[in-house]
């Protein structure tokens, strides 16, 4: 299956470039989840803060180090093999602070099934 792989520059509000490589597609979403992806984000980038309105979304680090930031802009350093969760209503943003590239899964999944555009 081919895979969506979108670069986006200052993503989000954040600085530097990211990837997004899309593991699925929306047919396969079915309405339930907005995106499951393998994000990249070079040394030094960031996704800028942004709040969730309707879902929800999870990030799992699978290499490099950053800092998160919640939605009461507390700052954790974060490593491969963590977990965030960002709740519905609530903002967050990463930031790559490593000199390598910071690999993680996110996911955002729906507060309601979305119905499919005609």
């Amino acid at each position: 299956m081919m895979r969506k792989i979108e670069k986006k520059e200052n993503f989000k509000g954040g600085q530097g470039i990211i990837l997004l490589e899309h593991l699925l597609n929306d047919e396969q979403m079915d309405g339930m989840c907005r995106m499951y992806a393998k994000v990249t984000l070079m040394p030094g980038s960031s996704i800028g803060y942004h709040t969730h309105d309707g879902d929800s979304e999870t990030y799992y680090i699978l290499s490099g180090e950053g800092t998160y930031i919640n939605n009461n802009k507390e700052e954790t350093a974060i490593y491969a093999n963590d977990v965030t969760f960002t709740a519905d209503g609530e903002g967050h943003s990463i930031i790559n602070t490593g000199n390598q590239k910071m690999v993680l899964i996110a996911l955002i999944i729906n507060s309601e099934k979305k119905e499919k555009k005609e």
